[in-house]
């Protein structure tokens, strides 16, 4: 992202951000190309804000059809059923941010995003992740870490009034594997919604289920589960209480006030680690509507100094 100037365009266009983090820092951020897999309302936000920043390109995947849910939740799908027919996601969300900032590159690729290859992933400083599996987040995740340059790589999702946005920038102490950290090992203040989600995450994948494909009678097996996992990692089961549970396997669907925040707090992110301005969160960020409050937690292997 060392390339040539801002243009007389670029620079009248940006004025005002130029204004409050400098020529530098916008001239990394427009050259600068972000991958985007997934598109619900918090990604939609999320894209919206790069774009009016004014990034290099943003590259769009999701071949979902248009659903009502995805109308509820997306402002960037205009509900006109005449645009609709046979467009994905990714399609229809693209035609809109353009019309956002025409000075963006905006495109679709096709395709699932854990299949593809590292030189695919190469081709990007940042890969944001949303609407898959664990599995797949991780898949993607070692992808990027094993190419030469850096990749900044970042998994969000929210449930009902609930939002998660992980970080690894790679060149900061995080730990590899943030999600394999015993659960003995951390403060004993731990967020409740770190320990919900990777829970809802392994009744997922143990029921071959997509993410946010879960309903109310579905809550006795995932408490089975959450007795289960607390006992492997020496937990008190009330450190994942009933209630959240109950709304996070119920409230699949997004609350678009959550994604509002969520998605603008991560396109904050991601210009900090484009620009350079700013020190980024370390290493995931939690947003629970119903406590009013968001929480960072450093979730580290122990003894590794980070």
């Amino acid at each position: 992202m060392d390339g040539e100037e801002l243009t007389e365009q670029e620079t009248a266009l940006y004025d005002r951000q130029i204004r409050v983090w400098g020529a530098d820092a916008q001239r990394r951020l427009s050259k600068a190309h972000i991958l985007v897999s997934g598109l619900k309302g918090t990604v939609a936000e999320f894209c919206k804000n790069v774009v009016l920043a004014g990034v290099g390109s943003l590259t769009l995947i999701d071949d979902r059809p248009v659903t009502e849910e995805a109308l509820s939740a997306n402002f960037l799908i205009a509900p006109d059923e005449n645009n609709l027919s046979g467009k994905s996601i990714a399609e229809l969300c693209c035609d809109s941010l353009k019309d956002f900032n025409p000075m963006v590159r905006v495109s679709v690729e096709k395709g699932d995003l854990s299949s593809f290859g590292g030189d695919f992933y190469d081709k990007f400083d940042v890969v944001v992740v949303s609407c898959c599996s664990q599995t797949a987040k991780k898949l993607i995740n070692e992808k990027c870490r094993k190419l030469a340059k850096r990749v900044a790589f970042y998994a969000v999702d929210c449930r009902d009034s609930c939002g998660e946005i992980f970080v690894d920038l790679q060149n900061y102490t995080y730990s590899k594997e943030a999600i394999a950290v015993p659960w003995k090992s951390l403060p004993r203040r731990m967020s409740k919604l770190y320990y919900a989600m990777r829970v809802i995450e392994r009744f997922e994948e143990a029921e071959g289920r997509n993410p946010g494909q879960t309903s109310i009678e579905d809550l006795p097996k995932v408490l089975k589960l959450r007795k289960e996992v607390c006992e492997a990692h020496s937990l008190n089961e009330s450190s994942i209480p009933d209630l959240l549970l109950e709304r996070l396997v119920t409230g699949t669907r997004e609350f678009p006030p959550v994604c509002a925040i969520v998605g603008g707090i991560l396109g904050q992110e991601v210009i900090k680690a484009i620009s350079g301005k700013g020190d980024p969160v370390k290493n995931f960020f939690f947003f629970d509507a119903m406590e009013g409050k968001g929480t960072i937690e450093d979730i580290s292997e122990p003894n590794n100094g980070s």
